[in-house]
């Protein structure tokens, strides 16, 4: 057994995005609880996450994203097969409900930032050969958050998540330890396939997305990196409309990353990073690039109430600094110049466009920093994230851009059991 409680109170200045409350204040409450038994091979494992947000209301930057209440996103059970597959093989097998975090996290995740969690019903295989080799393959249907209409979200209304075999996600990671020179190397496959269903209608997505990634893990006194490239291919619906023309899909990201850790108290790690994720442009395909399930928060500015910039229509280098002064308190620093890869398309995740590409490609500055502190270890965290927004042209001048700096931030308190 195990449970957690988050709180949280988070506050924008100037939001970026446009139909959102421009200075807003809200308060979040997560709650988890957790149960496991274990009888030889075979595990079982419930989780029920509790997501509500007070003090918002129609005009807050609120989604299903924040409020989710009473879900059992977990209910699983894994069997360990050991050696079926062969000698020197591993095999687990789960089916049920369950969160995924798979390879980097950039393509599927369970984002921890946000105050809901992203879960997934289906069927999932891990498989080790050797000491090297591994491999996680999946066949689920993504849970689709309810209720997701406004007036719920507000008044933190119940309704358990659905699965439909319109949207269905299917691939995985494959992994070789000790690839290059002691660095790692993965390879992903994933397919998103979804269509419309009564009330939900949808893009109609059909994507193939691969990705290829080499990694070296940080460590004291040693130079790390991490590579990775994705490209995606498929069809977009131009609009959820059920009459939209079908558009082809050729998108892609790149993230490159190095750093080194210096020895001493604090341990600093010194790192610079560059995104580039492609953006929709005039002509005869689609060339947005959709992270599907990935995260945000690890490598961007944080989700929720912010939630401007991810993996998408974005060219941005940058320089970060971590550091663990002790055991019980940890903290980053980064900061990025920002630019659009297309001008015509919407910056990032921010909505802000001008379809015209007059507004330039310069967004602006983004300065974002977090500090967390165990007050009771293990037990009791407080933590404090800040993101400081300047305003580039494209920012100031875009048709439906706000034109000022935003300022958001947050406090969180985590209680674990």
């Amino acid at each position: 057994m195990g449970a957690t409680m988050r709180a949280r109170i988070e506050g924008i200045d100037n939001q970026v995005r446009p139909g959102f409350r421009s200075d807003d204040t809200v308060y979040n409450l997560r709650t988890t609880i957790r149960a496991e038994y274990r009888d030889g091979p075979i595990r079982l494992l419930g989780e029920l996450w509790d997501s509500r947000v007070y003090g918002n209301d129609r005009r807050s930057a609120i989604t299903s994203t924040e409020v989710n209440t009473f879900e059992p996103v977990q209910a699983f059970i894994e069997a360990d097969l050991g050696d079926a597959l062969g000698t020197g093989t591993t095999l687990k097998a789960t089916a049920g409900r369950m969160m995924l975090n798979l390879g980097s996290r950039r393509l599927v995740a369970a984002d921890d930032y946000r105050n809901t969690t992203a879960g997934y019903t289906g069927l999932r295989a891990d498989i080790g050969v050797g000491r090297d080799w591994q491999a996680a393959l999946v066949y689920v249907l993504p849970q689709m958050r309810r209720p997701d209409d406004i007036d719920s979200i507000v008044d933190n209304k119940r309704g358990i998540d659905k699965e439909s075999f319109n949207l269905v996600l299917w691939g995985g990671v494959v992994s070789r330890a000790k690839l290059i020179g002691g660095a790692s190397g993965e390879l992903s496959f994933f397919h998103l396939g979804e269509s419309d269903i009564v009330g939900r209608p949808t893009r109609d997505r059909s994507l193939d997305t691969v990705a290829l990634r080499l990694i070296r893990k940080p460590a004291v006194d040693a130079a790390d990196f991490d590579l990775e490239g994705g490209y995606q291919r498929g069809t977009i619906s131009a609009s959820a409309a059920a009459n939209a023309r079908r558009l082809d899909v050729l998108a892609w990201f790149v993230h490159g990353e190095a750093g080194y850790t210096m020895p001493g108290g604090w341990k600093p790690r010194l790192s610079l990073f560059a995104d580039v994720a492609s953006g929709d442009r005039r002509g005869g395909h689609y060339g947005r690039f959709d992270t599907i399930f990935g995260f945000r928060r690890g490598e961007y500015s944080p989700a929720g109430m912010l939630a401007t910039i991810s993996r998408a229509n974005i060219m941005s280098p940058g320089v970060r600094i971590d550091a663990v002064p002790d055991k019980r308190s940890d903290l980053y620093a980064s900061y990025r110049p920002m630019w659009l890869h297309s001008r015509s398309d919407a910056f990032s995740t921010s909505n802000v466009i001008d379809p015209t590409g007059r507004s330039g490609r310069f967004a602006g500055h983004q300065f974002d920093a977090r500090a967390r502190y165990w007050i009771v270890p293990d037990h009791l965290q407080f933590e404090v994230d800040t993101t400081y927004i300047t305003a580039g042209r494209f920012l100031r001048e875009a048709p439906n851009a706000r034109g000022r700096d935003a300022f958001y931030w947050s406090l969180n308190l985590l209680a674990i059991l």
